[in-house]
């Protein structure tokens, strides 16, 4: 019988997860099938995909790579890695969108940003206090590296115009993540005219601490898809807070993975 043993292909006559367990990883504590957790002996069948680790143990490329390829399934595992996804602006929005597709295994993010960490940033961003004074670009591929260290980030610390928005040419999709009205204005209006065909995922309004689910997704137009409520923007007394950028950073990560994986239209 022919098995994937932590990313690794091997022929075994053992039948179970647990004749496996004694007979090739007796001090692992945790065991998948398939992408999911189990604490019981299971039968072991033709194709399965079984992983086995030591609580604390840090996984290897291949071992990242099968436990992801399990999680999400192969298929989908591949398409993900094969994507470019560029993220303009690394504040509440960008930072959040970035682990996210990290997380996912997307295989490569552009992304950009001309500031730098303050402590304003902690209430909603996924920066920590060591970050404070470093570049939002080299901070948040420092926290990409620890949650998925074989992603590659290509970093732009700079301000995002129209003339230097050529750094997202190669992406299969691009997120706005700016702060500033005229700014998102000029991203869309940029990536309309010079790369008509690649989505943009843009947001729009998060602030304060209305209802979660009035924030919501929708296509505006073709190829540019708007996360939000669309109204509460950050004014005096109305803060951006984490839970609601959260969520919207949420939707945006989604709306990538759909249009990453599917012929969407919304």
């Amino acid at each position: 019988m022919r098995i994937m043993l932590n990313g690794s292909a091997i022929e075994t006559d053992l039948m179970s997860i647990l004749e496996l367990k004694a007979h090739f990883f007796k001090e692992s504590d945790l065991m998948m099938l398939n992408g999911h957790s189990i604490t019981e002996d299971v039968k072991v069948s033709e194709g399965d995909s079984i992983h086995f680790f030591k609580r604390g143990q840090i996984p290897n490329a291949i071992e990242m790579e099968s436990l992801l390829c399990a999680r999400h399934s192969p298929g989908i595992h591949r398409m993900l890695k094969e994507s470019i996804v560029g993220i303009a602006g690394l504040g509440g929005l960008g930072s959040n969108i970035a682990l996210n597709l990290a997380r996912l295994g997307v295989g490569r993010l552009v992304v950009a940003d001309f500031d730098k960490v303050d402590p304003t940033n902690l209430n909603r961003q996924s920066y920590f206090v060591r970050n404070i004074g470093m570049r939002k670009t080299d901070a948040i591929a420092e926290l990409i590296e620890e949650a998925n260290p074989f992603v590659a980030v290509e970093t732009h610390f700079v301000k995002v115009d129209s003339k230097n928005v050529s750094i997202f040419k190669d992406c299969d999709v691009i997120c706005e993540a700016f702060d500033v009205p005229k700014e998102k204005a000029m991203l869309l209006e940029s990536v309309r005219l010079q790369f008509p065909d690649i989505p943009l995922v843009m947001g729009s309004g998060m602030a304060g601490y209305e209802g979660s689910n009035v924030i919501r997704t929708e296509r505006i137009m073709k190829n540019i898809y708007v996360c939000g409520d669309q109204s509460n923007a950050a004014s005096m007394g109305v803060g951006l807070m984490s839970p609601r950028v959260a969520i919207c950073a949420g939707h945006m990560s989604n709306m990538v993975l759909r249009l990453l994986l599917t012929e969407v239209e919304e």
